[in-house]
């Protein structure tokens, strides 16, 4: 088993120690489904017990929530509360004029000229975060390109996933991973959007994942395994079958993406952290 680059394999959470095993996959796109992508790349390390969660970008990705900036046309009001917002090294969250302008689109101007407002008691306070928590995870889950953004998405905005509470359970359902969670993290902190199961607690699993395992970067990494440390572990505490297919993509989606660069198609078709 490998961590991330920075990152740490094992972690402790409520007296317990877990593992959580990034595991690296092709460049995921609209033109994959997430079963076909756990199909490939999980279930070859998949035990049962294990807790599957996924980036929400990557989910967001396969149901064409990714939409061109050159597309995207910012109103005067998105230029101006863009302005305001506090900037991390950790993502652009709403921090450029696109960005908020589809969070305008996303949650309603009202909503986010309230929680504009909000954030500005906030500050009175010295208190960040306000904002989202009028916003909603629509707002806080809405990205845009950096400088380790990985082609195509450096040009595009990357809004938050479709109804992540079903598509958790739907996803469970298909591919027979019955514990199945779609995760908002980044280096700063983390959200659960959904859960296939009421038995996965929200506040658990971001103990669990608070150090951000699949990394912030360039890891290419939007899916990882959850298991208990000792778990089909060898007495040194390695997972023999786990370390062989890690980080390794497999020859079938190699396939899969040299065929999808020789036809020149475009991968993404749309019509269509704390901040201030």
């Amino acid at each position: 088993m490998r961590a991330n680059e920075g990152k740490s394999l094992k972690i402790e959470a409520d007296g317990e120690y877990y593992n959580r095993i990034p595991i690296k996959t092709h460049i995921i796109t609209d033109l994959d489904t997430l079963e076909d992508v756990l199909e490939t790349y999980v279930k070859p390390v998949y035990m049962d017990g294990d807790i599957v969660f996924m980036s929400e970008k990557a989910v967001s990705c396969v149901q064409k929530r990714a939409v061109k900036m050159a597309d995207i046309h910012p109103r005067p009001l998105a230029v101006f509360l863009s302005r305001f917002v506090y900037k991390t090294p950790y993502g652009i969250g709403l921090g450029i004029p696109e960005t908020m302008e589809m969070a305008l689109v996303e949650c309603g101007t009202l909503r986010i000229l309230f929680a504009a407002f909000i954030s500005i008691i906030g500050k009175l306070f010295r208190r960040r975060g306000w904002f989202y928590i009028i916003a909603g995870d629509k707002a806080r889950s809405i990205d845009g390109p950096c400088d380790y953004t990985l082609p195509p998405y450096n040009e595009y905005v990357v809004l938050g996933p479709r109804d992540p509470e079903k598509t958790a359970r739907e996803v469970a359902q298909k591919t027979g991973i019955p514990l199945f969670a779609i995760v908002d993290l980044n280096d700063l902190g983390g959200n659960i959007l959904g859960v296939s199961d009421s038995s996965l607690n929200a506040s658990r699993l971001l103990k669990i994942l608070r150090d951000n395992p699949l990394g912030q970067t360039s890891e290419q990494t939007p899916v990882g395994i959850i298991r208990k440390a000792g778990s089909g572990e060898s007495a040194d505490g390695e997972s023999p079958d786990v370390d062989a297919t890690l980080n390794a993509v497999p020859e079938e989606a190699i396939q899969a993406m040299e065929d999808l660069d020789a036809s020149g198609e475009e991968p993404l078709q749309i019509n269509g952290d704390e901040i201030i």
